[in-house]
């Protein structure tokens, strides 16, 4: 398993083996890695990729001034194991000074997908997200990505994005992972108590309960008192169109539902297509 620092050396070797004809797979991720990470380069290897890239890096651009950059969990030993037992081929860890450079002025902007529900909470998150994965794309020349669905509206904002600007690859968007008490897999989830992962079970379990042909506005007023009921802060509630992600007025078959809770002090999110 090849190991990268340097953007340009990434950059150099995969363009290399494209260019022999290699079928190139990327798998962004903020590392910390757990199973649901883990699915990501097992959808990979069981789409043939010759060439498996994971890239490890925190992108600073994408969190806001009160997030939490700074104590995001990083494990750059165990993450390295993981990947190698899981069959990657080459990991990416950056640093913030190799990707950004000091005069570094170049963004980009997706401006309807990402307006509503995390990019409305979070200003400039999908901005961030945006930039460092189209600059992950330039460097690892991937024939396809993979994304997870727990992160419902970037895998659609990253799709728009590749559609529009006419990236030359393929997303995929591989299903949450949850542990056995259902909740969705997540680096975060290490900043939970017994007691709030205990609460925690609640989104999951919400989500399970809502079928098709429901009145959205009746559901998101259970849901949210549910929710608080269980001591936890509601962010949002929000029923949309799986592709447009605008809102819904009754619950179907392609909508989904999508929970943002602060559980203490961390926000937890997740999501399920009816």
């Amino acid at each position: 398993m090849k190991i990268f620092r340097e953007p340009s050396k990434l950059q150099k070797w995969a363009r290399s083996r494209s260019k022999t004809g290699a079928k190139i797979a990327l798998v962004p991720t903020m590392g910390y890695l757990h199973e649901g990470h883990l699915s990501l380069i097992a959808e990979a290897k069981k789409r043939k990729a010759d060439e498996i890239i994971v890239s490890v890096f925190v992108n600073p651009v994408q969190f806001g001034p009160n997030e939490d950059f700074a104590k995001y969990p990083r494990d750059e030993k165990a993450d390295l194991a993981k990947c190698r037992a899981a069959g990657a081929t080459a990991v990416f860890f950056p640093t913030s000074e190799n990707m950004y450079l000091k005069d570094h002025s170049v963004y980009i902007d997706e401006e309807l997908l990402s307006k509503g529900l995390c990019g409305a909470r979070r200003p400039g998150h999908f901005r961030g997200v945006c930039t460092v994965v189209a600059k992950l794309f330039n460097l690892a020349h991937p024939d396809f990505a993979v994304f997870g669905m727990k992160d419902y509206q970037q895998a659609q904002v990253i799709k728009r994005m590749v559609r529009d600007l006419n990236f030359d690859l393929d997303i995929v968007v591989a299903p949450i992972v949850r542990e056995k008490s259902g909740l969705a897999m997540s680096s975060r989830n290490t900043y939970l108590s017994d007691e709030e992962r205990v609460r925690a079970l609640a989104l999951s379990r919400l989500l399970k309960s809502v079928e098709a042909g429901k009145s959205v506005k009746t559901e998101k007023a259970r849901i949210t008192k549910a929710l608080e009921k269980e001591g936890l802060k509601v962010d949002y509630v929000e029923f949309v169109d799986g592709e447009t992600l605008e809102d819904v007025k009754k619950t179907a078959k392609g909508v989904c539902v999508l929970l943002a809770v602060y559980n203490g002090k961390t926000r937890l999110i997740d999501n399920r297509v009816i």
